[in-house]
């Protein structure tokens, strides 16, 4: 229809020239778009292409709270401890080491246990080759049948006299040779138990074969286990000069150890204080002061403390270099929480209450505070569940739901 009417050529110059100008300047050509294709002009906000969570609440399910490793805990009534962290190292209870000692001169014949071996109390760990204890066990053994001869003619004496066929002096000869006889057997008994023979063995020594009159076992004196052997086989014991000790047996099923306090702090520190030490495995093993030395040790100018610690499982070795943590002062509170469970957004405390599409942001009062611990005063009540751990994956997932979707 432009063909025929030469009016129209303006126009049509002028239209290609609002398409070429609206290429290059879309939001000028916007409008022109709405008028001639039917397209109305967008305003205001975009629509959010899905539904975003409610305000505070991080949506996550049971598999992606253990992907991310978040530990949960209960919020309840706790103490808080002020404490200080001091070097320790650990030492066996002098209470439970044993020296095995030989008692007799000798040498070492056996040594039935090895560094770490199990030891029972009463149990023969070694055996001594002694002179002196074949001399003992053959006095004794000498005494006795004697003493079971002169028995027997006191015996036959005494009825002779008693029905008045023998004289007098024959039986007084007879008593006095049978006490000499007993008092013979009552010290060369003696002497085998001051060579630490026991009762049982003393019975025995008449069953006892000639070749092991010389041996001498040696017992154990408490459970436990062998924390060193100081003698060798065929090693001269228990002599002048020579070595009586053989083993040291230690029972580790409670340790101690020795801690050093700072002169500053060593007036708050009492006997049965609560102290706690970190194992290399990670682990926390409970225990108590036991003693506080008034004196200063010389090296250090630091006061000298003895803690005591259950050791059931062994995970305190003797000689470890550990740190302790000593509790000078405790509080109890209504509610507490660990510390890595709150986290501060918008410079508010906030704590992750665990609700069943997640976790819930509640914003919370917090009090005084330990090294672990955080008193909660409000905004969360005791026996909720909350994120105790990896709590910033919470606050980072939190920070993108308020970001403006496009």
């Amino acid at each position: 229809m432009f063909r025929n009417t030469p009016r129209s050529a303006p126009l049509v110059l002028a239209l290609v020239a609002a398409l070429f100008v609206g290429s290059l300047f879309p939001q000028l050509s916007a409008p022109l778009r709405g008028l001639f294709g039917g397209q109305k002009p967008t305003t205001g906000a975009p629509v959010a292409a899905s539904a975003k969570a409610p305000d505070g609440l991080v949506k996550l399910t049971a598999e992606q709270i253990t992907a991310n490793k978040i530990d949960l805990a209960p919020v309840g009534a706790g103490v808080l401890r002020r404490r200080i962290t001091v070097p320790a190292r650990i030492t066996p209870d002098p209470n439970l080491v044993g020296r095995v000692a030989a008692k007799v001169a000798g040498t070492v014949a056996e040594l039935r246990k090895r560094l770490g071996d199990a030891v029972e109390k009463g149990e023969v760990v070694a055996v001594i080759d002694s002179r002196e204890v074949a001399d003992a066990k053959s006095e004794y053994l000498g005494a006795a049948v004697n003493f079971d001869l002169q028995s027997k003619l006191f015996a036959r004496e005494k009825g002779l006299f008693d029905h008045k066929i023998t004289a007098e002096q024959l039986f007084l000869k007879a008593k006095t040779a049978y006490s000499e006889a007993r008092l013979k057997l009552d010290l060369a008994r003696q002497k085998l138990a001051s060579l630490d023979l026991s009762e049982a063995e003393i019975a025995a020594l008449s069953r006892q074969p000639v070749s092991a009159l010389r041996r001498k076992e040696i017992h154990a004196s408490l459970t436990g286990r062998v924390m060193e052997r100081l003698v060798s086989l065929g090693q001269p014991v228990g002599g002048e000069g020579q070595s009586k000790e053989l083993y040291v047996i230690s029972d580790l099923s409670t340790v101690e150890a020795d801690l050093s306090v700072p002169v500053a702090d060593l007036p708050y520190v009492r006997e049965k204080q609560s102290v706690s030490i970190v194992t290399p495995e990670g682990r926390t093993v409970e225990g108590v002061v036991t003693f506080v030395n008034a004196m200063l040790t010389p090296e250090t100018r630091a006061g000298h403390v003895i803690a005591s610690f259950a050791n059931g499982d062994r995970a305190l070795r003797p000689g470890s270099l550990l740190d302790a943590r000593i509790a000078l002062a405790e509080s109890p509170v209504a509610a507490l929480a660990p510390r890595a469970a709150v986290q501060t957004i918008a410079n508010e405390p906030v704590l992750f209450v665990r609700v069943p599409d997640g976790f819930e942001k509640r914003v919370v009062d917090i009090g005084a505070a330990d090294d672990e611990s955080v008193e909660i005063r409000a905004g969360v009540k005791a026996g909720d569940t909350i994120a105790a751990s990896n709590t910033f994956v919470l606050k980072a997932e939190l920070g993108k739901n308020d970001i403006p979707e496009e």
